[in-house]
Parts: structure tokens; sequence; C-alpha cells
């Protein structure tokens, strides 16, 4: 019988509110949900053209979230920040 060890403590996982948790990260025009409410908007000039960056607060479970829109990039989108 193999040894056995102590598994490592997992992190903590936010608790996100359905909505939020049903969100499709990194996919460029992925829907985010109705109780996002908009923050600040920046944007970026990159090599194949610009992105913009718009940053997002849930009023249910208060995380954070950007959004990249970059039309050279399908993998831009929905990135948690915080919560």
């Amino acid at each position: 019988m193999p040894p056995s060890f102590p598994s490592a403590p997992k992190p903590a996982v936010p608790d996100l509110c359905e909505p939020c948790a049903g969100i499709q990260r990194h996919w460029r025009k992925a829907p985010g949900h109705a109780e996002l409410v908009q923050g600040t908007h920046s944007r970026e000039d990159r090599g194949s053209g610009q992105a913009s960056f718009t940053r997002y607060r849930c009023d249910r479970c208060g995380a954070a979230w950007e959004y990249e829109n970059n039309k050279a990039n399908q993998h831009a989108g929905w990135a948690l920040l915080e919560h």
C-alpha cells in the first residue's frame, strides 16, 4: 500500500452569486449580467490594434470584474479581479 501524504490545503474559492458564477471568462463577446455596475473605462494601444478595458462591480456579491474588448484576441473578455 503506498504511503499517504496529507493533501495541500485548497485555496478559498470566492462565493460568487449565481449570475457571476455563470459568466464565461476569457472569451470575447461573452455576456455579463444585469447586476454589474459599470465603473472606469480605459484604452490601450496594442501591437495589433487598440484594446479597451471596462471595470464592473456586482451589486449582488461585490465581485470586481474587468472586461477587455480586443478584436485581435478572441480570449480577451471577462476577468475576475477580486471578490
